[in-house]
């Protein structure tokens, strides 16, 4: 299993340790790296990454700051020359703290408690379904009978099998609670359910009578999620 990764590190010399660690593991795949955590960011909603190496202090944005301003669902393990800062990182859920400069087998603990955690939560029970706000109740949704979710304006109206539900909710609330193995955004305003797509022609995805866009932004994410669903 390949495990993408990307490095958040504005020391030259650092980053190309981090990068030579990473690249004698087979395993890893190293899809970025990065100067500074505001770049990182627009990276990390576009694309799959599963373990993150990030350096503390940065400019502009540090990365403490992006722990605590953003919900990061990857493996963040934390490369930083200052120690004070161990305690803020676990209370983050930081996997792993490693103060510069590590060795490599230092370097390869984290990556194995990394593994470890990945692995365990894609052997975990699958999610059968959500519960979906919607006017002032909680409308059960479950995820075999969704098509597809489409943005309206302020609201996302959810097109299951048998029912339309309306809802407040963010495209990111539903990317944070369905599993990215279920669904794959292909457009700002369109969610897919990756089961239910019948054809792909050029742009668009049928589902149903229904054909959706693929945009730009996604295009690169949902192509190689379609290449690895199923395996």
């Amino acid at each position: 299993m390949k495990i993408n990764c990307i490095i958040i590190e504005d020391e030259p010399l650092a980053l190309e340790r981090t990068r030579s660690y990473v690249l004698k593991l087979p395993f890893l795949h190293l899809l970025a790296s990065f100067e500074n955590a505001v770049d990182a960011l627009a990276f990390l909603k576009t694309n799959r990454v599963d373990i993150v190496f990030l350096d503390i202090r940065m400019d502009e944005l540090s990365g403490i700051q992006l722990l605590e301003a953003v919900k990061i669902d990857n493996e963040v393990i934390i490369t930083t020359a200052f120690p004070e800062y161990a305690l803020k990182g676990y209370e983050l859920h930081v996997t792993d703290y490693l103060l510069k400069p590590f060795t490599f087998e230092r370097f390869l603990q984290a990556v194995d408690r990394a593994q470890a955690n990945i692995s365990k939560n894609e052997n975990s029970p699958e999610k059968k379904f959500i519960f979906v706000k919607t006017e002032y109740r909680l409308e059960k949704l479950l995820l075999d009978d969704l098509l597809y979710i489409e943005g309206m304006r302020d609201y996302r109206r959810i097109h299951t099998v048998n029912k339309r539900i309306m809802t407040l909710q963010t495209f990111g609330d539903f990317e944070q609670e369905i599993p990215a193995g279920i669904i794959c955004r292909v457009h700002k305003s369109f969610i897919v359910a990756l089961d239910k797509i019948e054809s792909i022609e050029r742009d668009r995805i049928r589902i149903g009578e229904t054909l959706i866009p693929i945009s730009e932004t996604y295009r690169k994410q949902f192509f190689e999620r379609i290449h690895h669903s199923g395996k």
